[in-house]
């Protein structure tokens, strides 16, 4: 029963995705040549019914990366359409009663959705297939010693290799990296959408990147959707430390840093033996006094950071939101969607927007980022 409530609900949602673009192009009082009105139709039913087959063809068991590659578009452009279309349809309401527009207003508002979507969809696609600008900021830790005053945390996430090959572009995201001369590099999970055999290539430059002191990576939640511990061994197979509830010491300067990670919260339902978030094994033996630079994958993971009193949790999984205006239904999920914020009396979370993109090769008003930290000792602005 309870399955097919959950069918039924994706149904109606997929219906309206569907409907409410067809609705605004083609059939509210546009008066397009029937031929038009006929062609808008059938492709808008095409997509409709064929969208559950790929999308099922796509990321289920088959794992058909073209499958994939044409569903995960057509999502993309219909919550564009989607989203232009109820923004127009506000606002053929507003000009219905200042009684401005006349016979053509239906008309323009679908050609002004029409081209916004169009011109949204072309700059969102550069947008995720480019390489991520640097976003730099400054980090005070109070309890950091200062020797390790400048440790420089470049922060990577939500790579998400996937149907779209993307080895030129992590080769391209591992040179800029290697640019920034970092102390410390993260990985905070969602590495990929598929097996390690099926994105060796394109996690293959991962091996380039360089650090000082140490390269650890935690899992995501879509390494869950896969082989999750295949891809803590491929990590490591590419000169990376992976953080599997557990923690490492960086020194410098004679002091040092407890850089621990936790497996994603989505882990323990996953039923893979070992695989839970457990913050108590990842500080195992560590000294109390000493800060703690944690990584979680998702920043809801917080509360459990602030009670441990951690210093500085670092997160990914939301991606800014990714297609605007999905960050508002992701802020129902997550506590924060992107930056630095303070939770509780000690703990600071920095929330990454992500490096690469999931499923639609768009990002429109949430760009990308590869993030660098500078951890600084003391009391300093915060958000």
């Amino acid at each position: 029963m309870r399955r097919r409530l959950g069918g039924g609900v994706v149904l109606l949602v997929l219906l309206l995705l569907f409907f409410l673009p067809w609705w605004t192009l083609f059939a509210s009082g546009t008066g397009w040549p029937f031929p038009v009105f006929l062609a808008g139709t059938v492709v808008f039913a095409a997509w409709l019914v064929s969208f559950p087959f790929l999308m099922a063809a796509g990321h289920g068991q088959r794992r058909a990366d073209r499958a994939a590659r044409v569903a995960d578009t057509t999502l993309g452009v219909v919550w564009v359409l989607f989203t232009w279309s109820a923004l127009g349809g506000l606002l053929h309401l507003v000009l219905i009663g200042l009684g401005v527009g006349g016979a053509g207003r239906a008309r323009s508002i679908a050609v002004a959705v029409a081209v916004i979507s169009a011109v949204l969809l072309a700059w969102g696609h550069h947008e995720a297939m480019r390489v991520p600008r640097v976003r730099q900021l400054d980090v005070h830790v109070p309890r950091l010693g200062g020797g390790l005053d400048g440790t420089r945390v470049v922060v990577l996430a939500d790579t998400h290799y996937g149907p779209i090959d993307r080895a030129g572009w992590s080769a391209r995201v591992a040179g800029a990296v290697n640019a920034l001369d970092a102390d410390i590099v993260i990985h905070a999970g969602d590495i990929a959408d598929g097996t390690p055999t099926q994105r060796r290539e394109q996690s293959a430059p991962l091996g380039t990147i360089r650090s000082r002191l140490a390269k650890v990576y935690v899992t995501g939640n879509h390494e869950y959707f896969g082989e999750a511990q295949g891809w803590l061994d491929r990590m490591a197979e590419l000169g990376w430390e992976p953080l599997h509830n557990r923690h490492v010491l960086v020194e410098r300067g004679g002091d040092a840093l407890v850089l621990a990670g936790v497996d994603d919260v989505t882990a323990e339902s996953s039923g893979l033996a070992g695989h839970r978030a457990n913050l108590v094994d990842a500080l195992a033996g560590a000294a109390p006094e000493r800060p703690v630079l944690l990584v979680a994958h998702q920043p809801k993971y917080v509360g459990q950071a602030a009670a441990a009193g951690i210093d500085l949790q670092v997160s990914g999984h939301t991606h800014g939101g990714q297609i605007w205006p999905f960050n508002f239904l992701v802020r129902i999920d997550q506590p924060v969607v992107r930056g630095l914020s303070r939770h509780g009396e000690r703990t600071q979370l920095y929330t990454s927007r992500g490096t690469g993109f999931w499923g639609p090769p768009f990002r429109v008003f949430a760009p990308s980022e590869i993030t660098l930290l500078t951890l600084r000792p003391g009391d300093g602005p915060t958000a």
